[in-house]
């Protein structure tokens, strides 16, 4: 290898680097005011009526996956190749016909679940029965919100991309719901999925505005050129795996919901979003490192790869240690932030910590599957863990309670990580493990 190949890939790391700082900021900032935001709306609303606006928003996100129909990552995709090639009509066509698709089956299928509501709350009175009604109405805004994130990522653009969902929407909220509980201290989740679904709306139209003046302005007009048998042909294996993901990161909550009540889902959603503190630098570490471990394995870099695999599992290591240490010493003071009752879950946090430690020393094993074009066999592992997790939590739950549910999910999380490393190292050729990387510095130092 010539030195000035070692000087383009000791380049592409400093980018990498680079890129994982502006995305860090941007993450952190809008996890931060999600966080603060739980924090409130936990304190104003009291774990019952939090608990249950918590486990409506569950189910729009869950369903809002589907009503995708795996467009968000069809379209990061597939925008890239289309500007490459420039092929302007395929790729107004995809932005415009993946926008219609998703909003129509997202009515659809909002509109078709309130329905199961109505009928089952008919024949059978249920505590949640109004709040999903009110709150189906998210089920197209959550697909949008999905669509437009990864069509600015697509597009270059990470401050678009998140600064809309992640950062706007989450302040606005806060003043939302301030605004309410001035005005009667007794907040209940009704008023609030009502002022989320219109700030939601709100939002997403200026994305939207947003996005289309950056396209008028980057891309040359167009007749769209729709090709959707191609697009959808795509979309359903990465919709699967997508949805696999999200049933993962929401069975525990709802089904805790679900057996227990309102006011132990809220509880135990205090411990689910401090222990997702921990797999923060791997998120924002995955949201730049994907596009170049593509490149690298398309180019049969193996080296380089491994390189920036290595590089990018210590980057991950050492801040996730750190965040998980602390947050185990301070588990209850921490999640006494959201009120004196919450701290009941300080060992289901202890435990969902684990288990998330576990997800960031294993690095983005998930990412190099999918991103070097073995999806399908990493489709299998997500599918086999949200069986796992669904079993194991219906028999869990009912005897350990919000405990039985970290434990459950964190042993999901340890189990699929490391079938995910296997095949990283079986089918990928590299290791992702973060003693692989500790314990041969060279390949790092080298770089």
């Amino acid at each position: 290898m010539d030195i000035a190949e070692e000087e383009q890939k000791s380049n592409k790391l400093d980018v990498l680097a680079k890129d994982a700082v502006i995305a860090l900021t941007i993450q952190g900032f809008g996890l931060v005011l999600t966080y603060v935001g739980q924090v409130f709306l936990a304190r104003w609303m009291g774990k019952t009526e939090y608990g249950t606006y918590e486990y409506v928003i569950s189910w729009s996100i869950l369903l809002g996956i589907p009503a995708a129909l795996g467009f968000p990552r069809t379209v990061l995709r597939l925008l890239s190749e289309y500007r490459v090639k420039e092929d302007w009509g395929h790729l107004r066509g995809l932005m415009r016909g993946s926008w219609l698709l998703t909003l129509w089956v997202g009515v659809l299928l909002g509109l078709g679940a309130a329905g199961v509501v109505w009928v089952l709350n008919s024949f059978h009175s249920f505590t949640y029965a109004t709040p999903l009604l009110i709150g189906m109405a998210l089920v197209p805004l959550q697909a949008l919100t999905v669509l437009q994130l990864e069509t600015a990522r697509a597009m270059g653009d990470i401050t678009l991309a998140y600064a809309p969902s992640k950062v706007i929407w989450p302040i606005w909220l806060l003043c939302g719901g301030f605004l309410l509980f001035d005005a009667n201290p007794s907040l209940g989740s009704l008023p609030m999925i009502e002022v989320a679904t219109l700030l939601l709306s709100a939002v997403l139209l200026l994305q939207l505005w947003l996005l289309r003046e950056k396209i008028d302005r980057e891309i040359e007009p167009a007749t769209p050129v729709y090709s959707y048998q191609e697009w959808l042909g795509i979309a359903w294996v990465l919709l699967l795996q997508q949805s696999f993901g999200v049933i993962l990161n929401r069975t525990d909550i709802l089904m805790v919901g679900s057996i227990i009540g309102p006011s132990e889902a809220g509880i135990y959603n205090a411990a689910v979003k401090t222990a997702v503190w921990v797999s923060f630098i791997l998120q924002v570490v995955n949201m730049v490192a994907a596009p170049v471990f593509a490149t690298l394995y398309a180019k049969k870099d193996m080296q380089g790869l491994q390189k920036v695999v290595s590089r990018v599992t210590l980057w991950i290591f050492w801040p996730s240690i750190v965040l998980a240490l602390g947050l185990i010493a301070f588990s209850k003071p921490v999640l006494s932030i959201f009120g004196p009752d919450f701290t009941a879950a300080s060992w289901s946090l202890k435990i969902l910590i684990v288990g998330q430690l576990v997800n960031a020393l294993c690095g983005s094993v998930g990412n190099l599957m999918v991103m070097t074009g073995h999806q399908n066999k990493s489709v299998i592992v997500a599918g086999c863990s949200v069986l796992l997790n669904i079993v194991t939590n219906a028999i869990a739950i009912p005897v350990f309670g919000i405990t039985g549910a970290a434990i459950t999910t964190s042993f999901t999380i340890v189990v699929s990580n490391v079938w995910y490393s296997i095949l990283v190292v079986k089918y990928v050729g590299v290791r992702p493990s973060v003693f692989y990387s500790l314990f041969n510095r060279g390949i790092v130092s080298e770089s």
